[in-house]
C-alpha cells in the first residue's frame, strides 16, 4: 500500500473491505466461466495483496490513528525547531557563543 504503514484509519479499512469483495466477485466470475483453476497465478497475486492488507488490519491496534499520527508529526516538527541550549535572541547584536 502506498499509505504510511503506521496509520490505519477508516478509509484504509474501507479499501480492505473493497479488496475482499472484489476478490470474492472475481472468484465467482472465474468459477462461472469454468476457469477457476486455470487462473491460479492471478488468484495467488490477489490473495497475496489481500493477505498483506489483512495482516495490517489485524495489528492496527498497534498503529497510530490518523489524528495521533498528525499530533506526533506536529510535535516532532516543533522539537526539530526547538534548541534549548541556544540563547534567546533578546539581544540580536550579540554574537553567538563560539564552540570550544
Amino acid at each position: 500500500m502506498a499509505e504510511h504503514d503506521e496509520v490505519y484509519g477508516k478509509e484504509r479499512a474501507d479499501r480492505l473491505a473493497g479488496m475482499l469483495r472484489q476478490l470474492a466477485e472475481r472468484i465467482q466470475e472465474l468459477d462461472r466461466a469454468g476457469a477457476l483453476l486455470r487462473s491460479v497465478p492471478e488468484l495467488q497475486r490477489r490473495l497475496g495483496d489481500v493477505r498483506s492488507e489483512l495482516f495490517h488490519y489485524e495489528v492496527r491496534s498497534t498503529y497510530d490513528t490518523p489524528e495521533i499520527a498528525e499530533s506526533r508529526r506536529v510535535v516532532d516538527e516543533a522539537q526539530r525547531g526547538f534548541h534549548p541550549d541556544e540563547p534567546e535572541d533578546d539581544e540580536p547584536w550579540r554574537r553567538p557563543p563560539q564552540a570550544e
